[in-house]
């Protein structure tokens, strides 16, 4: 069977293949000179003023949630609510459940996949701590209005930006509206690395924390003054073995740092391409009677498209989605769909905030399709094509 459209393509090209064999030829395999760079100029493209990189976006969230713990004034404690999408993957929830924070779960916009703004502004309350945002398929949230519901609380603002690297809302990176970032970098995302994550803060304590905690929480990374320890003794002996945070080891690969300097510099073309593609979608599936497509909040980076099958179409899911495979187009669920239906939950010390209609439709009648960092037209035209044969059965 061709796959005419599959879920992703490689970003690479030789320069990637090149700067492999670069580090290989150093014979130095671990986080180094290539790894530092890769993250200035990540903080650059962002316009942030730290950036941390690791060996994944689900260990950058493990960082972000962990290092909001160990910070000297007003950290996060166990016990301590968060309100969290519907939608979202596996990781977004798991460090948050695994630090003791109870979750409450919140429902999400049928057209935009991000937090239904009514639902959230009814779900916070005295007892919200942390609000955590997830930018779905490239859309980022409306922080203004996410914003105005938290001023003047003390509630933290956090982003999982995994899927969204270069979308923007009013001109600024998804992902620099919270204390704090997270991106991702494997093969399917806008970049890739092979594997890899980022966390972004403008908060230098914050830094300070998330280079402890990446390598086995010792002090060995930390500047000599710095916002954990303090001062560092001059004698790296006495450093090499100091461990002050109950840190972990998700340390990213040179060769992750060295292809990443690459990538970035290909990302906003990457980008541009993908909103050109995102046109072509938007002509030939929008406004259809039988099923709703992303709406864009601000300027997404289109990580894919969806789709989510109205209420009132006779359209059945599994029929459509098994000629469009058999065609050759590859499908996936919206993300992991209502996460709040995971047996996962029952480890989890969670809340369901009201009802959640629109997270269950995306998780019954939802599906999405790829978009690649290269000119789609053709296959988008041919997508269609096959998606009228598709609905023509579905429907029988």
């Amino acid at each position: 069977m061709e796959m005419f459209y599959p879920l992703a393509t490689s970003s690479w090209d030789h320069l990637e293949v090149e700067a492999i064999q670069k580090v290989i030829k150093t014979g130095m395999y671990t986080m180094g000179a290539h790894v530092a760079q890769y993250e200035k100029e990540f903080a650059k493209f962002l316009g942030a003023k730290y950036c941390v990189m690791c060996s994944s976006g689900s260990t950058a969230n493990l960082l972000m949630v962990a290092a909001l713990f160990y910070r000297k004034e007003n950290p996060l404690k166990r016990g301590d609510e968060v309100i969290v999408p519907a939608v979202s993957w596996s990781t977004t929830y798991f460090p948050l459940a695994q630090y003791g924070l109870k979750l409450k779960f919140v429902d999400i916009d049928i057209e935009t996949l991000n937090y239904d703004l009514n639902a959230l502004k009814s779900a916070i309350t005295d007892k919200t701590r942390m609000v955590m945002t997830v930018n779905l398929l490239g859309n980022p949230n409306d922080f203004s209005q996410i914003k105005k519901m938290i001023a003047g609380k003390n509630i933290e603002l956090v982003e999982d930006n995994c899927e969204s690297l270069g979308a923007t809302f009013e001109s600024r990176q998804a992902g620099t509206f919270g204390t704090m970032g997270t991106y991702s970098s494997f093969f399917s995302h806008h970049i890739s690395t092979m594997e890899g994550g980022i966390v972004s803060t403008d908060d230098e304590e914050l830094y300070h924390i998330l280079l402890c905690l990446r390598a086995h929480g010792w002090t060995r990374n930390l500047p000599k003054e710095n916002k954990v320890t303090g001062t560092k003794s001059d004698n790296p002996f006495e450093e090499s073995f100091k461990f002050v945070l109950p840190g972990y080891n998700v340390r990213p690969l040179e060769m992750s740092g060295a292809i990443g300097l690459e990538q970035i510099k290909k990302l906003q073309h990457f980008v541009d391409i993908r909103r050109e593609n995102a046109a072509v979608f938007q002509e030939l599936f929008g406004n259809h009677k039988d099923f709703y497509i992303q709406k864009e909040t601000g300027k997404s980076s289109w990580f894919g498209f969806s789709f989510v099958i109205k209420p009132e179409s006779k359209v059945n899911r599994l029929k459509l989605i098994d000629h469009l495979t058999k065609a050759g187009v590859e499908c996936r669920p919206i993300v992991a769909g209502n996460f709040a239906k995971n047996e996962a939950l029952k480890w989890f010390e969670h809340e369901i905030h009201g009802k959640l209609p629109n997270a269950e439709s995306i998780d019954s009648h939802g599906f999405f399709v790829g978009n690649h960092q290269v000119p789609m037209t053709s296959q988008i035209q041919r997508l269609r094509t096959e998606f009228d044969k598709g609905l023509a059965l579905a429907k029988s």
